[in-house]
């Protein structure tokens, strides 16, 4: 029998469907289930903690936000790990966006979020997600604070041409239409290792769920780690079990597999 004492749950595909915005109704019992049992939930997301806004009155034990670059308990003011982007890296971004104009970019600082370059790809992701309304800012304003990470709506071959000039810096998609970009070695693995750490649990003891490109890390990484059904390829390879899409059970029915509810 397999003693789990955390889980790390990716929210975007995860735990939020992409179709209905919502937490399947199997999902939320689940998760009632194992906290009742003593199991201490934990949130791995790509999304800033201004922009989680999608989890209902669901409770969670801790949150990994910016993919791993800032990690906190329940209590916000319980900061376990931050770590900025390297001012010159933001800079260089930001000088490549003042040519590039029509390439929206959220700017994520420690509390707050803000876009540069704002236009209708920006607009058609804030509904396609429910993201929450991001104020504009301008380039020079953008430089001025400490900056945790960088999602520019960079195609493919924009990220392939600009990343290697961000030379602290690595990345990672959980959606087709933008990259986020954070001090490297940062990710959701890193994340895990810091709460993990804090809490003084053995990673023996820990399962993960994940179904885009920057859970990776995090499903190779846990003793049990489990991509949705919902997932492409190459994050299936890299998990344990693949169980159904979010949309058909797939967190319960995973959890049942390996008789946890």
């Amino acid at each position: 029998m397999i003693m789990i004492k955390a889980l790390f749950l990716d929210i975007d595909g995860t735990l939020v469907s992409f179709k209905t915005h919502a937490i399947p109704q199997s999902t939320i019992k689940a998760l009632e289930i194992l906290r009742n049992k003593g199991i201490k939930l934990y949130i791995s997301t790509g999304r800033p903690r201004a922009a989680i806004n999608n989890l209902g009155d669901l409770r969670f034990d801790g949150y990994i936000t910016m993919n791993g670059s800032y990690c906190y308990g329940d209590d916000k003011d319980e900061v376990v790990y931050k770590s900025p982007i390297p001012s010159e890296d933001v800079n260089t971004l930001l000088d490549i966006l003042s040519v590039e104009k029509d390439c929206p970019c959220v700017i994520v600082r420690e509390h707050n979020m803000f876009i540069c370059n704002p236009n209708e790809k920006m607009d058609e992701f804030i509904e396609m997600l429910k993201f929450p309304r991001v104020p504009a800012i301008s380039i020079e304003e953008a430089r001025k604070e400490e900056v945790f990470q960088l999602s520019p709506f960079f195609s493919l071959e924009q990220e392939e041409k600009y990343l290697p000039l961000m030379t602290h810096c690595e990345s990672s998609r959980w959606y087709p239409s933008f990259t986020d970009i954070v001090r490297k070695g940062n990710s959701k693995q890193l994340g895990m290792d810091k709460i993990l750490e804090y809490l003084g649990i053995s990673l023996d003891e820990t399962m993960a769920f994940g179904d885009g490109g920057n859970d990776i890390s995090m499903l190779r990484h846990a003793h049990i780690g489990i991509a949705m059904g919902n997932a492409n390829q190459e994050v299936k390879n890299s998990a344990d079990y693949v169980t159904d899409s979010i949309d058909d059970d797939g967190l319960w029915n995973a959890l049942k597999h390996y008789n946890l509810i």
